[in-house]
């Protein structure tokens, strides 16, 4: 359950942020034993929500990214590579001048991702009654070893089906990050996540300490030019998982040469169909983006395709790979084997087209 008391955190009264000890599973679709189980007798597109967003999103994105597609007779696995850096948060991507900074600066757009990533973790976990009676759904959590039990992330999974059209049927696994009651005792579904700053003089110019009690609608217009497409990737997440309420924390580092220390500033809350059209994320269009890919998908022969954005261009294209690539360390090398590239390839301008 949510603690409450987050909620009445300011500037004036801000609360350090803790280290937080706990494992967290971001499963690939073709990993995940549920899919795999509901894959033999329903559903014919396979994906997870984090997956799903990021080509929803796609038009929004301006660094590179890669997502493997498996066709499989009729039915798409959509997975992330091992040990990619998938699920680092960026920092400032969309910001007129993202971070520029090389190799082991903290302010290198890497190691921005990572404290980002750290910091959502931690905050997802420290907001939660950790001691009180906990939220369980029928089944228990799918990922979970013997010896990892008390260690474990709090967070829920629901399995989602959603109907496409022409027979693309889509089963997505969605987060849930807590529950919280409601003003009337309802029982509501949150996703937490957490907006931080690094240094003001290059993420925008505005003072969260200074501006965020008062002029917190200027700190997120701020944040929205800046992170754009992470924004959107939470709301996609939050919308298809259906939860209740999206909780955003404001944190920033205790000073801005430290990235071991932070403090939470404040938080604020939105219901993600609400906050989309803030953001002008058109779920329609969104929607459209992903059944443009699915189609194009189907069309390829069965086996194994790599769909990648382009790192300079708004473009997306379907690299055709062999079977086994990236399946071991060996394969590593095969990223950069564009010999079997395919003809496959697709504007984002042209992605909102059905």
């Amino acid at each position: 359950y949510y603690d409450k008391q987050y909620d009445r955190v300011t500037t004036k009264n801000e609360k350090r942020m803790k280290r937080i000890d706990r494992v967290f599973h971001k499963v690939t679709t073709t990993d995940d034993p549920i899919i795999r189980q509901l894959a033999k007798s329903s559903g014919n597109v396979f994906a997870t929500d984090a997956i799903l967003a990021t080509l929803m999103c796609c038009t929004r994105s301006v660094y590179s990214w890669d997502i493997i597609v498996q066709r499989v007779g009729n039915k798409l696995f959509f997975d992330k590579r091992d040990d990619s850096e998938f699920d680092l948060l960026s920092v400032s991507e969309t910001a007129t001048e993202p971070p520029q900074d090389e190799g082991n600066s903290i302010n290198s757009p890497r190691n921005l991702a990572l404290e980002a990533t750290f910091i959502n973790h931690n905050f997802s976990q420290q907001v939660l009654r950790m001691g009180d009676e906990k939220y369980s759904f029928e089944k228990s959590n799918p990922f979970v070893q013997n010896d990892e039990v008390s260690n474990i992330a709090s967070v829920g999974y629901r399995y989602r089906k959603f109907i496409l059209g022409n027979d693309i049927e889509l089963i997505c696994r969605c987060e849930h990050d807590a529950v919280l009651m409601g003003p009337n005792g309802e029982l509501q579904f949150i996703n937490i996540k957490t907006l931080n700053e690094w240094d003001s003089r290059y993420s925008g110019g505005v003072d969260w300490r200074s501006r965020l009690d008062n002029q917190r609608g200027a700190v997120l217009a701020t944040e929205l030019k800046n992170n754009s497409c992470k924004l959107a990737k939470w709301t996609v997440c939050s919308l298809l998982a259906g939860s209740d309420q999206i909780k955003f924390g404001y944190v920033s580092r205790v000073h801005h040469r430290d990235t071991s220390k932070h403090v939470i500033l404040g938080t604020q809350q939105f219901k993600p169909t609400e906050f989309a059209n803030q953001i002008n994320l058109n779920m329609e269009n969104a929607w459209g983006v992903l059944r443009c890919i699915v189609d194009t998908c189907m069309k390829l022969k069965e086996g194994k395709y790599l769909i990648m954005k382009d790192p300079n261009k708004p473009v997306m294209r379907i690299y055709d790979i062999p079977d086994d690539t990236f399946e071991s360390e060996d394969d590593d090398d095969d990223e950069d084997d564009e010999d079997d590239e395919d003809d496959e390839e697709s504007s984002d301008d042209d992605d909102g087209k059905k």
